[in-house]
């Protein structure tokens, strides 16, 4: 392959614009020169302990501008970052780390217990981030240049079944995926993304890159708080966010009657299909809500709506970004527009595959297209709508029955603040949807009320056999529904499909 070398990123954007405010913490405002010369810093003290090309540096931290830098002096060194979720168990993460053949673990102070439980199961070096700091600093700063083919970031993904892959996102995987937004969404001096978002999933991830691709403030918080969200966006000029549908209900539930001002005008919104009654919602307040689609394997987005269609296509997750292409088949063959189907998808920020798997590379990857598991559709104009995943769909009596769209329907009841519905086995049908809500703080949970609600608004295929009220719903650090781990709150008499 031939090599594609370009500037390395921050140290072009500290020469091209180094006072421009790079980050805002609730503790400093740092430039784009100041970041430059912490991240050079960090990268001579990983030097100095023997990080070499090619080496594998797992991360495992809160969301800080310390992380920030660790991730930018990792490439400036030439090595591999491999952020590690903070929910994992130890053998998770120790399972992830011999798989990539990390030589090093990196902690802050508040994850080292369970850093050290990690480097127990696995041969890896543990250093905290202050131990780094600790080191000598060599005279060999940053690498001036990325080749665009070489890997960049090793990514899990959640693993819905048996062990997660590693993905492998390249430099050019990363620019691309930036490009596309920004392609779509625009840029403007004036910009300010707020990133709630974990910094060890691809949505934040691609947030960083975003910042010093764009030359583009980031107010990073830590957590997500609805409150401290909306005060960013009201108070402080934050113009743009990413979210999913749980962080975005929670926003306009803490906003009340209030709307946000003129500013603000783009609430990217991702994590598998939205709601259509938070849909509405936000439309009823003119918030400027862009539906999109991505993957980890997708660097982030691969398709988001264009704002000039956020009103009149609500629902779609819009058109291929400039440089993706988006197909639905069913069995290699195309489909006709308005026809379900498995989305298939192809682009300059498409991972090469997944690390140390060929066998699973070949079995996602054909043709030059990333065969993505979900189920979507595109309209006659070519705008795609997403209707849920594959491994999620529920056939019912030879009917299919999507989740997602039970959930939204459960979701338009007054008293309903969250909802998942799972697959169960069934004598008669093969397989019957259940549901599971969260009820509102001081509204009452009244199974036959709810029945006869989605009786009036869905197929009789499609009615859940019951609905079980939860205190709270299972959901990842970037608060999507986990709808596999709603099998264990089933009670006995009611058994999983076979493939949960």
């Amino acid at each position: 392959m031939m090599e594609t070398i370009m500037p390395n990123w921050l140290m072009r954007r500290a020469e091209l614009t180094p006072d421009r405010t790079a980050f805002e913490t609730d503790r400093e405002t740092v430039s784009f020169r100041t970041l430059f010369q912490m991240v050079t810093d960090i990268a001579r003290e990983l030097r100095s302990i023997g990080v070499r090309e090619n080496d594998k540096v797992a991360l495992l931290s809160e969301s800080s501008l310390e992380l920030v830098g660790f991730y930018h002096a990792i490439s400036g060194a030439g090595a591999v970052s491999v952020p590690l979720n903070n929910r994992l168990s130890p053998e998770e993460a120790a399972w992830q780390l011999r798989d990539c053949g990390a030589r090093w673990l990196i902690c802050d102070q508040a994850f080292l217990p369970l850093a050290q439980m990690i480097v127990d199961r696995t041969p890896c070096t543990l250093l905290t981030m202050a131990e780094v700091h600790d080191q000598p600093k060599t005279s060999c700063g940053l690498n001036s240049a990325f080749d665009l083919n070489k890997p960049c970031t090793i990514i899990y993904t959640s693993g819905t079944t048996g062990h997660p892959k590693g993905v492998v996102l390249t430099y050019g995987n990363h620019w691309w995926s930036a490009a596309g937004s920004v392609l779509n969404l625009g840029l403007r001096e004036d910009d300010k993304w707020l990133c709630c978002v974990p910094l060890f999933h691809v949505s934040g991830l691609s947030i960083l890159m975003k910042n010093v691709i764009y030359g583009m403030t980031v107010v990073l918080s830590g957590k997500f708080n609805p409150h401290a969200a909306n005060r960013q966006i009201c108070a402080n000029g934050v113009t743009m966010m990413s979210v999913v549908a749980n962080m975005l209900r929670r926003m306009l539930d803490d906003a009340g009657a209030e709307g946000y001002p003129g500013t603000f005008r783009c609430m990217l919104l991702g994590g598998g299909p939205a709601p259509l009654p938070l849909l509405n919602r936000c439309k009823e307040k003119r918030i400027p809500v862009f539906q999109t689609y991505g993957l980890t394997e997708t660097a982030s987005q691969t398709a988001t709506l264009p704002p000039e269609y956020m009103f009149t296509k609500i629902g779609s997750a819009g058109k291929p970004l400039f440089p993706a292409e988006i197909r639905i088949v069913t069995d290699g063959k195309a489909m006709r527009p308005n026809q379900p189907g498995e989305i298939i998808v192809r682009g300059l920020n498409v991972t090469p595959g997944y690390w140390g798997r060929r066998d699973a590379t070949e079995r996602a990857i054909k043709g030059g297209w990333l065969y993505t598991g979900d189920i979507g559709y595109l309209d006659q104009e070519g705008f795609l709508y997403i209707l849920d995943r594959r491994q999620d769909l529920i056939i019912s009596g030879g009917e299919n029955v999507y989740p997602a769209e039970v959930e939204s329907t459960l979701l338009g009841h007054p008293a309903v603040e969250e909802a998942g519905v799972i697959g169960v086995a069934d004598e008669t049908w093969g397989e019957v949807p259940y549901a599971f809500v969260v009820i509102k703080k001081g509204l009452v949970f009244s199974e036959k009320e709810l029945l006869n609600y989605c009786r009036r608004r869905l197929a009789g295929y499609k009615l859940p056999v019951r609905i079980q009220p939860l205190e709270r719903l299972p959901r990842n650090a970037s608060r999507k529904l986990l709808r596999r781990k709603l099998v264990d709150f089933l009670p006995k008499t009611f058994a999983p499909r076979n493939d949960f």
